[in-house]
């Protein structure tokens, strides 16, 4: 469920009720009673770690994977025994698949010509895909011709051609380089909009998972360990796992006492309304303030690592571990300078063994 009310959400198009698969009989579940909905014209997407399930879940969907117990739902029918080509649904895998003797035309028309579309229908259908993905005209060109970028978006424009009540993408940008990858996302994200597309998407790509969805769901083990909007899930990791996950390394076990938490770096301010208690605490690195040594907590600059936007530092406090801080290049200090540590409590995240009361 995404964090707003759900009188103004959308009608449902998919629910997955206790989905279970299981490739062994002894081993661990590929997918363990996994329950997820998905609002018609929202975009989800699904992240994790390799061996998390994330692919399993979409090829259940897809009726490319039997599921040993559970439901797939889509418009409310369940889809036990529909084959593949019967639900109504579109599916684009990473590697494209594209058809290497047809051109893009053959490629984009592919679907509608099975599906009995007429001539003239197929035509027109073509020319505003491949308007709209920023390929007008390149209905004649061979699939060989194409940069990785094209196909891309060749493939996704097969994929939208016969209209699929859902379309779902298994790591659709997985192949392109960054740059490239962060330019399409934002155009896939602006396509989805203008077609009123519903969109389940599987990725181990964070910023591509972020700058995409409506609502990211991460999962864990065959489970989800968590889902919520891109901004909730970034600021409030529900887990260590989900912490670790993100990139954040800042994680401690912590004693909360009030308005504050014992941990290994000394005194850290918490949320208010935190339950006392033990826990594990994420400090992210945002809410790490440098000051003046000898003020504050007293650490050594261990490392420090450009990021464009930003500089990381790596610090070794006096005690304790390591812990990361992010600054301006301006104000970053040299490795092996001593500096003071503070920290914000509204980055502060309780984990697992305590959350905020209320």
């Amino acid at each position: 469920m995404t964090a707003a009310d759900t009188s103004t959400r959308a009608p449902e198009l998919l629910r997955l009720g206790g989905v279970t698969v299981r490739f062994t009989a002894a081993g661990r579940p590929a997918l363990d009673a996994v329950d997820l909905d998905v609002a018609a014209q929202e975009i989800v997407c699904v992240l994790g770690p390799s061996g998390s399930g994330k692919s399993t879940l979409l090829r259940v969907v897809a009726g490319l994977q039997h599921a040993d117990a559970g439901q797939v739902l889509l418009e409310g029918r369940e889809q036990r025994g529909v084959p593949a080509h019967r639900r109504g649904v579109g599916l684009m895998f990473q590697d494209h698949q594209l058809f290497p003797q047809r051109d893009v035309e053959g490629n984009v028309a592919f679907g509608l010509r099975m599906r009995g579309s007429s001539r003239a229908e197929r035509e027109r259908t073509v020319t505003e895909l491949l308007d709209l993905v920023g390929l007008p005209g390149a209905q004649r060109r061979a699939v060989a011709s194409l940069s990785g970028g094209e196909q891309q978006r060749v493939a996704l424009a097969r994929a939208l051609a016969p209209r699929p009540r859902l379309l779902m993408l298994d790591e659709p940008l997985g192949q392109l380089d960054r740059g490239l990858r962060e330019r399409l996302v934002v155009e896939l994200r602006r396509l989805f909009r203008e077609l009123g597309t519903t969109v389940l998407a599987v990725t181990h790509d964070q910023g591509e998972a972020f700058a995409l969805a409506d609502r990211v769901v991460v999962m864990q083990d065959g489970r989800i360990a968590q889902s919520g909007t891109p901004l909730e899930v970034w600021q409030r990791p529900a887990s260590e796992f989900v912490a670790r996950f993100l990139g954040f390394d800042n994680v401690v076990e912590a004693t909360v006492r009030g308005e504050a938490a014992a941990t290994p770096w000394g005194k850290v301010p918490v949320p208010d309304g935190t339950t006392d208690g033990p826990c594990r605490l994420l400090v992210r690195p945002a809410g790490v303030r440098l000051t003046a040594a000898p003020d504050g907590v007293p650490a050594t600059v261990a490392a420090r690592t450009f990021r464009g936007t930003h500089v990381a530092l790596l610090l070794q406090p006096a005690a304790g571990p390591q812990i990361e801080a992010a600054c301006t290049l301006r104000d970053a200090p040299d490795v092996g300078e001593r500096v003071g540590l503070a920290f914000a409590a509204a980055d502060v995240v309780v984990l697992d063994g305590g959350a905020p009361a209320g």
